[in-house]
């Protein structure tokens, strides 16, 4: 879908970067920001503490004075030894649903969630980037509703 530029001429997206994991979110960002940088997408960058926070902040950009055509979720959440790697990652993923349904927002997520440091830097080194998958899938979800006739 990101082949049809028209659909993709002067957007404007944000980035919301959980920087608990700082050296894996770097990598997600840049992965994210070199595919935006190659098809000449314009964006804000704003940080959170941490991966629980990121949905939080969309909502509130979402209402705020600048208009997002699109929004990038980046965080890493590593399962340690107790519950709450299972609490931050199926609430961090279901605010995201629940804001991109019901406030009809094109995310991609970047956050990842992982067992160990590995598997971690296995998914932000520029290979396996998934920074710049969930780039690539917020402008496919934006030329989609832009398709379909929907803002």
């Amino acid at each position: 879908m990101m082949e049809n530029k028209n659909l993709l001429e002067k957007l404007n997206v944000l980035i919301v970067e959980a920087r608990f994991y700082e050296k894996y979110s770097n990598g997600l960002l840049a992965g994210a920001r070199s595919v935006l940088d190659k098809v000449g997408v314009s964006y804000d960058i704003l940080t959170t503490p941490g991966a629980l926070e990121i949905p939080g902040v969309i909502s509130s950009a979402a209402q705020g004075r600048v208009f997002y055509d699109g929004y990038i979720a980046l965080g890493c959440v590593i399962r340690g030894q107790t519950y709450h790697f299972n609490l931050v990652a199926k609430e961090s993923f279901r605010g995201l649903i629940d804001l991109t349904i019901a406030q009809n927002l094109a995310i991609g997520n970047g956050i990842i969630t992982v067992y160990d440091e590995t598997q971690a830097h296995d998914r932000t080194s520029s290979i396996n980037n998934k920074g710049a998958f969930a780039a690539r899938a917020m402008l496919d979800v934006i030329a989609l509703k832009r398709t379909l006739g929907v803002s």
